[in-house]
């Protein structure tokens, strides 16, 4: 028997208070909807269906990168009206896992043994006990323990709404007998809306065997409809994969001040103070320190790298033993061979670095080449763009370049060349030789400065 499953990320999300559909609103830099899929895909399946709705095509146009099938609801008329859209594209033999796209906690370790539950009868429940159940449809059972229905807060009598134990709205269902009840459902309801859910008491008048597993975590459950949801949401996630990182060889500073939004791949021993801020894909060597209040993003970083505070990396690739920092940023296409050093306010653009180059203290270096052992002094400037064009610079092995240079691009620099402090370099300059430009020093005896008024 195959599973299929499907992801119901049709609602609005009123109490977000927001023109985005609910299951876009970003969770560690991913869209709930996409945490939920990543999930779903750790599962043996046969197809993926998403149900959307609010918003039109907005879901799927920024989500068309998922390899599923999409299906509008056009009219939002409930959960069972949603499952119905895509009962036509499921075999009447196979298992369907109904997912919820607001609930991006969700882990495949939960997920499994609900799947394997529904081996058993046919029908399987997740359920979660919480102390405050206000907003979650409750788990009626009769005087054996055995699941009778499901009543909608909305619908609940005061005794009911006392119950603990809610649905959470996540269930697998033989794709037949699902097809069967999804036909008989009305919507003599408060809402005037087909329930999913009335799908238990149905399966109940068959003398169905309802299986009910228990999530133990009631985050991992916890549906997203408040921007207050979202934030608790983001805390606990980070959280979890902070201490993940922990239990293989990371240290944390402050695990509660560590935001990781994409994916990392990291070594032993990487130490991370706090406010550190990854994005996208990253991967870090063994031996990294990263100081506090860094931000980086799509970038590679080799082995016994100091990474000093309130640096901004992105997209970039540092070789061993560089050290960068504090207060530098390296922008897009930056390449740091071994043994490079940036230092404060130094920032850095679609350059390659050679081994064991100093770049300390305010300097601009853009579109250029950089050989090895290169000194470039400080509030050095690469003059790389005209106005219209960008231009490269080269710089060759072993050339020293003084304070307070200005290279107006295109232009190249041989190798153990010497730039003198204050010079602004217009043509290219030889091998070995020394350049140098100053407009000749004036001083005037008794000078007196202007005064106000």
């Amino acid at each position: 028997m195959s599973l299929s499953i499907i992801i119901l990320a049709a609602g609005q999300g009123t109490r977000m208070y927001s023109d985005i559909p609910k299951v876009l609103h970003p969770l560690a830099g991913k869209p709930l909807l996409e945490h939920v899929y990543n999930t779903a895909c750790l599962l043996t399946h046969s197809n993926i269906h998403i149900v959307y709705g609010f918003g039109g095509e907005t879901v799927p146009d920024q989500m068309k990168h998922l390899p599923v099938h999409w299906i509008e609801q056009r009219e939002q008329l409930g959960t069972g009206h949603a499952v119905a859209q895509v009962m036509p594209d499921i075999r009447a033999e196979d298992q369907v896992l109904i997912l919820c796209g607001d609930i991006p906690l969700i882990t495949v370790e939960t997920l499994r043994p609900l799947v394997d539950a529904a081996g058993e009868t046919g029908f399987s429940l997740l359920t979660v006990d919480l102390d405050v159940p206000a907003g979650y449809g409750r788990i009626i059972r009769d005087a054996k323990n055995r699941i009778t229905r499901i009543v909608e807060e909305k619908d609940a009598s005061r005794q009911e709404r006392a119950i603990r134990e809610v649905n959470t709205g996540m269930m697998v269902v033989v794709a037949a007998s699902l097809q069967r009840w999804i036909k008989a459902l009305g919507n003599d309801n408060a809402q005037k809306e087909y329930y999913l859910t009335d799908i238990v008491s149905l399966a109940v008048a068959e003398g169905v065997k309802i299986r009910t597993i228990s999530a133990e975590s009631a985050f991992e459950v916890k549906g997203i409809n408040t921007r207050a949801h979202l934030a608790e949401a983001e805390r606990y996630f980070q959280l979890v994969q902070a201490h993940h990182l922990m239990r293989h060889g990371v240290t944390l500073l402050d695990p509660s001040r560590f935001d990781l939004r994409g994916d990392l791949e990291v070594g032993r021993d990487t130490v991370f103070d706090i406010n550190v801020l990854l994005e996208g894909r990253i991967k870090l060597g063994n031996h990294v320190s990263i100081g506090a209040n860094c931000c980086i993003r799509d970038t590679m970083i080799a082995d016994d790298v100091t990474i000093l505070p309130n640096c901004v990396i992105e997209n970039a690739i540092i070789g061993r033993h560089c050290r960068i920092g504090p207060f530098s940023r390296i922008r897009p296409d930056t390449i740091l061979d071994d043994d490079v050093h940036i230092g404060n306010f130094v920032e850095v653009k679609k350059t390659d670095v050679g081994t064991g180059t100093k770049i300390n203290h305010l300097s601009y270096i853009g579109d250029s080449e950089i050989g090895r052992e290169v000194n470039i002094g400080a509030g050095t400037i690469t003059c790389n763009f005209d106005g219209a064009n960008k231009h490269k610079t080269i710089i060759e092995d072993d050339v020293f370049v003084g304070s307070d240079v200005q290279l107006v691009a295109p232009v190249r620099v041989g190798a153990g060349a010497t730039i003198a402090a204050g010079t602004t370099v217009t043509r290219d300059v030889k091998a070995g030789s020394l350049a140098i430009s100053r407009v000749a020093q004036k001083t005037r005896s008794g000078w007196k400065r202007p005064n106000k008024g």
